[in-house]
């Protein structure tokens, strides 16, 4: 029996595209995506620091539609900038066996709760909120009196790790399933492997040693990434002298100016290469060593460590990060620190710059680590609860 599945999602997202394609050739699958907003350069610039367009086609091969938005500013940013009042008779019209929302945070996901509502259709509610996200006292609480109401009745909530079920749990979710976060491990690995060959000339394009350790900070130049914490332990990691190392900061944003500002006074060798786009980045892991996120618990995951590991790299991640307890190994697959601990990643960066024939190992059982969060894995997963909420 074919089952029909709805997925409704706020726009294009590169992370999302491999795991529609591959829902797409389930044999006893149909799914249809629809899409709230197609933001242009500038909308999808807000927080990278530049206008782009992903430079991947993310639309293809899936079934897919563009919803009405009726928002009169319609954004990505704010709870009414996604306004799809079609939705309910969509999902009426088409009786989907299953329906699957991306979160909660604009108007479009509550009508797609409302006509699952009206039409009896299973929800199934994919989020990766973790409960370590800095939040004011009363926030927490009026989270607490509040999200249960309306949590509770989700036929399935769709985590992506062990913290985001941790959170679902919390607020009395009826079934938790886990499909991981992931990013296309395969895509990575193969173009990291060709950029390798390389590897002497891109270290070279941007100022970087040909015989240095280099660690990498990749994303976003804002506060919940704390970019000035890798900085600050990488200047006391300069300072001994004992290694010869070296910082690749990509991406660009609101902080990078302080960034580079600090940079240029404690004479760091540091470079910036700026905002690249997804077929770019695997030439950043070819060249580095080790990648560093310092996040704070606003990071509900950092895909950039999948994507890291998928290239054969150890990654050195904040303790408040959500993929760190499913990602992180300790002292096999790379480290954890506690977030906003300076010293403590100055340690584990030392180390790692004086032992790199140990980093190659991590490096190797990073990539092994990585294939258990797969897009095959995560598709499989929802495929068969789909099946089961079916069946009931």
């Amino acid at each position: 029996m074919i089952r029909r599945i709805g997925i409704l999602a706020s726009h294009p997202i590169q992370y999302h595209a491999p795991l529609f394609r591959l829902l797409a050739l389930c044999q006893d699958v149909k799914i249809r995506v629809y899409f709230c907003h197609n933001p242009g350069p500038r909308q999808q610039g807000i927080g990278f620091g530049v206008p782009f367009e992903w430079d991947l086609e993310l639309t293809s091969g899936y079934a897919h539609e563009w919803l009405r938005n009726c928002a009169p500013k319609p954004s990505l940013t704010f709870f009414g900038g996604c306004n799809t009042p079609d939705l309910p008779g969509i999902i009426r019209r088409e009786q989907f066996d299953a329906f699957i929302v991306h979160g909660w945070n604009n108007l479009s996901c509550w009508q797609a709760f409302r006509g699952c509502r009206q039409t009896g259709t299973p929800l199934l509610v994919r989020g990766d909120s973790q409960l370590g996200a800095q939040q004011s006292p009363f926030r927490r609480k009026l989270k607490d009196l509040c999200y249960p109401t309306f949590i509770r009745k989700f036929d399935v909530c769709i985590a992506t790790g062990s913290r985001s079920a941790e959170y679902f749990e919390h607020f009395g979710a009826k079934r938790i399933i886990i499909s991981p976060h992931i990013v296309d491990n395969s895509w990575f690995s193969e173009r990291a492997e060709k950029a390798r060959a390389n590897r002497k000339a891109l270290r070279s394009k941007w100022g970087l040693a040909e015989d240095a350790f280099v660690f990498l900070f990749a994303g976003k130049f804002e506060p919940k990434k704390r970019p000035m914490d890798l900085i600050h332990s990488f200047a006391r990691i300069e300072s001994l002298r004992s290694q010869k190392a070296a910082l690749l900061m990509v991406g660009d944003g609101i902080l990078r100016p302080e960034c580079e500002a600090l940079a240029r006074s404690n004479n760091l060798p540091l470079r910036f290469a700026g905002f690249l786009n997804q077929t770019e980045m695997p030439q950043a892991y070819a060249a580095a060593d080790c990648l560093v996120l310092c996040s704070d618990g606003r990071e509900t995951w950092g895909l950039v460590v999948n994507e890291a590991m998928a290239c054969g790299l150890p990654a050195i991640v904040s303790d408040q990060c959500g993929c760190a307890p499913d990602l992180i190994v300790e002292g096999k697959t790379g480290f954890t620190y506690p977030c906003g601990d300076v010293p403590a990643l100055a340690r584990l960066m030392s180390w790692l710059a004086q032992n790199p024939d140990q980093v190659h190992v991590f490096g190797q059982n990073a990539f092994g680590h990585i294939q258990n969060f797969s897009p095959e894995r995560a598709a499989e997963i929802i495929v068969d609860c789909v099946r089961q909420v079916a069946r009931h």
